[in-house]
């Protein structure tokens, strides 16, 4: 597979069209069967939160949190914003598109460069600072965005933090054992703007198609009405996988494990294959913060979790090695670092890998 290259901006405004053009067409969106199951909800005020945050981990890769501490009123504004800025005539736009090389700015889900299928969404990359982008959309009045983004910005990532030290409080591990807070601090935050137009034929079309992240972990605001989020689950290792809907819940974060977690956390907790599906009635938004490390971390089990009756599950390597290397491999990163001593993990999405038109 050929590693990510630039791809087109959209050539339509997806919400004007009646109909979904070839080149946005998906023939296989019903690759597995849908279920009725639930997605853990947990409280972070809760005296159990710990407990719950590890068993879904482990059972779900995923959950939704409330007692976040965030307010209701600052997702609202966040959500807001987002609309605010999809909403901009296609020329302003594209005034902020990412440029060769860059990462952050208007454009497709960099998911994208791996299909020959386009996604019916549109995306915008925060990486640090909102500002620099935020004036070439709006030179004169940019104010409101970026603190709303700023304030979101330190929130999620507080937030993230915490989650995190529950995440290994729920392994046995104490927060010793790895300096998150360190971690960090010196790692830019990552805001992913999603909008997904409404679209007339649902059925042909994906918002962005099944993947993992690769954060420790990914928070996400999802707005509310129609349901679009996604994800893999199965009850145990040797049952059947399925696609479960995850509602919005108004005031509810959903939190999805990634890579790097499945990583240092030497395989105990999986990372979860998800994806955004589209509907024909109500335009949606979503807000994905991404907490990853700074580039010196090294990506490898944390060392508690490693002795002669559990060896390291994944070989060990740099953070831009791991990127690189995801950038190839994508959805099959996980399994070829596997070590030799490990069975290879083969997630669902790795038998349909290729879509046709």
């Amino acid at each position: 597979m050929s590693s990510l290259t630039a791809r087109p901006l959209h050539q339509f405004e997806l919400n004007t069209l009646s109909h979904v053009p070839d080149d946005y067409a998906w023939s296989a969106l019903n690759d597995l069967p849908h279920g009725d199951d639930v997605v853990p909800v947990v409280d972070l005020a809760s005296p159990d939160a710990v407990g719950h945050i590890g068993r879904a981990c482990k059972e779900w890769g995923a959950f939704q949190v409330t007692g976040h501490g965030i307010p209701i009123h600052l997702l609202d504004r966040v959500e807001a914003q987002t609309r605010l800025l999809f909403s901009l005539p296609a020329a302003r736009k594209l005034k902020a598109a990412r440029g060769p090389g860059s990462l952050s700015g208007y454009g497709l889900a960099n998911t994208s460069s791996f299909y020959s299928n386009i996604f019916w969404s549109e995306g915008f990359t925060i990486i640090g600072s909102p500002r620099d982008d935020a004036r070439k959309l709006w030179p004169e009045d940019h104010d409101e965005y970026c603190c709303v983004m700023e304030e979101y910005n330190r929130l999620i990532s507080d937030l993230s933090g915490r989650l995190l030290r529950a995440m290994m409080v729920s392994l046995g591990l104490r927060e010793e054992d790895m300096d998150w807070a360190g971690l960090l601090r010196e790692a830019d935050p990552v805001l992913q703007l999603n909008y997904y137009p409404v679209c007339p034929e649902p059925d042909r079309a994906i918002g962005i198609a099944h993947h993992t992240d690769s954060s420790f972990i990914t928070i996400l605001h999802q707005s509310g009405g129609e349901s679009g989020l996604q994800l893999v689950h199965r009850e145990d290792t040797a049952g059947p996988a399925r696609w479960v809907t995850v509602p919005p819940r108004r005031g509810a974060l959903v939190v999805n494990v990634g890579d790097l977690c499945e990583i240092v956390f030497n395989g105990r907790i999986r990372s979860v294959m998800h994806r955004a599906i589209v509907n024909r009635a109500q335009t949606r938004v979503s807000v994905a913060f991404f907490c990853g490390p700074p580039p010196r971390f090294n990506v490898a089990p944390i060392e508690k979790l490693i002795g002669p009756g559990e060896p390291p599950a994944y070989r060990a390597m740099s953070w831009p090695e791991f990127l690189s290397l995801k950038r190839k491999l994508y959805n099959k990163t996980l399994e070829y670092l596997r070590s030799p001593e490990e069975e290879p993990v083969h997630h669902e999405n790795t038998a349909y890998m290729t879509n046709q038109r």
